[in-house]
């Protein structure tokens, strides 16, 4: 894989991880990461090239990193410390988790990683498809790993209504029988009186 290239295959490992919006993985920062806790802050935006002292919501957060998450900034700070050490580039390092090649340091415009995303794609013979589905395809696996609703609203900067009604069709169907068993086996089915 290019050089170049590498740093959009950690970003979007990333995206797919941690359900971070578009602009909010454009503005992220190494100083918002920590690794010992296994978080990010979430804090800023990209917006028309921009850099945002704010979310979308308006609300800071913190995402709690899962390994695929983390493997993805360990790839990310690999290529930060290579362009470093090269005495070619304008701009060596950047504070910024995903610095692009060239002389920006931050992603400035959506169409940059979407670019790299639809080559991906097409290269393994997959549908195009908006780079936003990484944060759809990260709620989706949330849901059908069963995890609470509450927690995965808090990680994507949902509440829990906007969540359900955006991801419903990925939650059991309203008659499935493993719901009822599920009750059932926390409550048991002995009767209360015979």
């Amino acid at each position: 894989m290019p050089k170049a290239v590498r740093i959009y295959a950690a970003y979007f490992e990333f995206a797919f991880y941690s359900g971070m919006r578009t602009g909010e993985l454009m503005a992220l920062r190494w100083d918002e990461i920590d690794m010992a806790a296994r978080t990010a802050h979430v804090c800023r935006i990209v917006v028309g090239g921009e850099v945002e002292e704010r979310t979308k919501t308006k609300y800071a957060r913190k995402v709690m990193l899962n390994s695929r998450a983390l493997g993805a900034l360990a790839n990310a700070k690999g290529i930060a410390g290579e362009r470093d050490d090269d005495l070619r580039r304008v701009r060596k390092s950047s504070q910024y988790v995903f610095q692009p090649s060239g002389s920006s340091e931050y992603i400035r415009r959506v169409a940059t990683p979407a670019s790299h995303f639809a080559k991906a794609l097409e290269a393994l013979k997959i549908r195009g498809r908006n780079p936003y589905n990484c944060r759809h395809t990260y709620a989706t696996m949330c849901l059908m790993a069963s995890m609470n609703p509450a927690f995965i609203a808090g990680q994507l900067g949902h509440s829990v209504q906007v969540l359900l009604s955006t991801y419903a069709r990925w939650l059991s169907s309203t008659t499935d029988w493993t719901e009822i068993g599920k009750l059932e086996e926390r409550i048991g089915t002995k009767l209360v009186q015979k």
